[in-house]
């Protein structure tokens, strides 16, 4: 457990933020075990054969990924000054979003729940 009072504490972790860039994409649209199977393909390439394979995989959540890091690139670029040629991706996970509930009637005045489930995908560069 770490010493001093919770102020002091607050204070030293948040004066340790990382700012390697990132881009977070909130309520898409797709569940989190099917984003991960893209997630898993560009953990720890670098940014030119990232988005080859997300170019030519044929998964929906492919296409949400590589809009993600292009503007995870051009965060890099813009705020932190990083070359785009330099950059890889360090991190990326899905986690899970809010369940949209919907209604499916069935046979015998009965009702199906349908759970349209979302995610919160980040994706996180680092220079080489």
């Amino acid at each position: 457990m770490a010493k001093g009072h919770r102020t002091q504490i607050k204070r030293a972790r948040n004066n340790e933020k990382d700012t390697r860039p990132r881009a977070v994409l909130s309520y898409a649209r797709v569940p989190v075990q099917k984003a991960c199977f893209v997630l898993d393909a560009i953990r720890g390439k670098d940014v030119a054969t990232a988005e080859a394979i997300l170019t030519y995989n044929p998964r929906y959540a492919s296409k949400l990924v590589l809009k993600l890091l292009q503007s995870a690139c051009a965060n890099a670029e813009n705020n932190n000054g990083m070359n785009k040629s330099d950059l890889y991706v360090a991190e990326c996970y899905a986690g899970q979003g809010p369940v949209m509930k919907r209604i499916r009637p069935r046979a015998q005045g009965r009702a199906y729940r349908i759970l349209h489930r979302t995610s919160t995908i980040t994706l996180i560069l680092d220079e080489k």
